[in-house]
């Protein structure tokens, strides 16, 4: 099992590649109440502002974030369209579970299933647990060297942001 952590002010991000199968596994806290999170994940105009590195904006084509439901995104930067994601919503449990499948126009072979649980630590305090399945082990260890991290960790940082942001209002 291959276990990165990464720093992030109060937080720490957690990346976990497990050797049996093909996963990975991301964990983070937030200061924010469970439902709080959970809409952060799901509201169209919240996951614009987030999602993905600060200097690749996100432009989300089309969100339906409700079961049965389906997304498609373009990163951009410089103006130009350096990757496109789509995927489905297969379950959209408000404020416990939301599972949906993650696809990367570049590799339509790849999708992942992606299991997140939001779970209540009180004191206004969230886990999310995203556990990402894939065929492959090939698969999986490309997302990881993809630098998916860098996406993961900015977007956590902006998501910090938007939840003190809303603290303070």
């Amino acid at each position: 099992m291959t276990i990165q952590t990464y720093p992030q002010g109060t937080h720490e991000t957690t990346i976990e590649a497990d050797a049996q199968v093909p996963t990975v596994k991301i964990v983070r806290e937030f200061d924010a109440p469970r439902d709080v999170v959970f809409k952060a994940f799901t509201d169209r105009d919240l996951v614009a502002r987030w999602l993905g590195p600060k200097d690749t904006p996100m432009n989300l084509k089309e969100w339906d974030a409700r079961t049965g439901g389906k997304y498609r995104y373009d990163a951009i930067r410089g103006g130009e369209v350096i990757a496109s994601f789509f995927g489905s919503f297969h379950e959209v449990r408000p404020p416990e579970r939301l599972v949906q499948t993650f696809t990367w126009e570049g590799a339509p072979d790849g999708v992942s299933l992606d299991c997140h649980t939001f779970e209540d630590l009180g004191d206004g305090r969230t886990r999310v647990v995203i556990l990402s399945v894939v065929e492959s082990f090939e698969i999986r260890n490309a997302i990881l060297a993809s630098g998916m991290e860098s996406g993961v960790l900015a977007g956590y940082e902006e998501l910090d942001a938007i939840f003190a942001e809303q603290a303070g209002a």
